[in-house]
């Protein structure tokens, strides 16, 4: 451990259960103490994600019952927990195992806990979820995760960056997206959507992004080559026109009742990949549209840990955009939850401690 003196208490939101905001309540806990092969992490920033809110509201069903209330594993979720997983901070202290040179270093967190192999997201747990998180001032996690950044970003716009990106990035390489493709992308204002505009880009794809009314500016500025409103009245012809013809790609972050007018925008073998649905998980599906134009349907969530290496190697070199569109206090977390349903915001809301 740490010579340094640490709090024997602090400050954190836990989530009490199932329902709504008054669920999350702030208390002060224990410190937690690193165990072995982790490190003690004072949170300097930590983003706000769907998957809180999804947690919040037991808002993943089951297989059979699309309305049963269920963590991400599609179970009962364990209360209380502490939230949040996009986790900027620096390293206070480390467990045994643990080289004690690493405190002092900036890190963002990897919120993937891998159970098997890291290079598998299939298998894992998440921060936030089976373990606690980082609405609170420190937060434990385990020391691989923990990963040194050099960057001159603030914690706030570090924060940004895990979840949004990560799965962005590997909803991209599921979907094989190549240089020269073309891309649809919705939800392209939130988190995943405006990271993978900015990832698209990178490839030399050409990206066409689905907005609210009024968002259309701000993606063009990310690097899209067109944008489209959600609500335009041919939603299939208007994206094969502005992409130029067919797209190759749907990356597809809302789903909802425009999921058949997305498949009617890909070429023949083209490719649909989801990784959420904002706009509705059960959807209007004609199997005739997939086996007659050989599509292939692709689902993906989080992301492997050389993924996320590969993330903070972009950020380092300044290739990446921290899109951070307001922070709020730790206590003020159910408002930011508040703000966030309401999608008014471009980009990621950050708390901080």
């Amino acid at each position: 451990m740490s010579p340094q003196r640490l709090p024997k208490t602090m400050r954190a939101v836990i989530l009490k259960g199932v329902g709504g905001l008054d669920q999350l309540q702030v208390v002060e806990v224990p410190v937690p103490h690193p165990g072995p092969g982790e490190v003690l992490v004072k949170v300097g920033a930590c983003g706000l994600n769907n998957s809180d809110v999804m947690l919040r509201i037991g808002g993943y069903g089951r297989e059979d019952d699309p309305d049963a209330s269920t963590g991400w594993k599609r179970e009962a979720p364990s209360f209380p927990r502490i939230q949040g997983s996009d986790i900027a901070g620096i390293i206070v202290a480390v467990g045994s195992g643990i080289d004690e040179a690493r405190i002092g270093h900036r890190v963002l967190v990897n919120p993937t806990l891998y159970l098997n192999d890291p290079e598998d997201p299939t298998a894992v747990d998440y921060l936030g979820s089976e373990r606690d998180g980082g609405y609170a001032e420190y937060c434990a996690v385990p020391a691989g995760s923990a990963v040194t950044v050099a960057s001159g970003l603030s914690f706030e716009d570090l924060a940004t960056f895990p979840i949004a990106y990560l799965t962005a990035l590997h909803m991209l390489n599921r979907a094989r997206l190549a240089a020269g493709e073309r891309l649809v992308v919705t939800g392209a204002s939130g988190g995943v959507g405006s990271a993978m505009l900015q990832l698209a880009r990178l490839r030399g794809a050409k990206a066409v992004a689905v907005v609210g009314p009024g968002k259309e500016r701000p993606a063009l500025e990310l690097g899209a080559a067109a944008a489209v409103v959600r609500d335009a009245d041919d939603l299939d012809a208007a994206l094969r026109a502005a992409a130029g013809g067919a797209v190759d790609v749907v990356a597809d972050v809302a789903g909802g009742p425009a999921f058949g007018k997305l498949l009617a925008a890909l070429r023949p073998g083209g490719r649909y990949v989801t990784c959420g649905a904002i706009a509705g998980p059960v959807v209007p599906l004609d199997l005739r549209t997939v086996y007659l134009k050989h599509l292939e349907i692709i689902g993906s969530s989080y992301g492997t840990m050389s993924e996320f290496t590969e993330l903070v190697a972009h950020i380092e070199a300044g290739g990446l955009a921290p899109l951070r569109a307001v922070t709020y206090p730790l206590e003020r977390l159910a408002e930011a939850q508040a703000a966030f349903l309401e999608k008014r915001h471009f980009g990621n809301i950050v708390v901080t401690p």
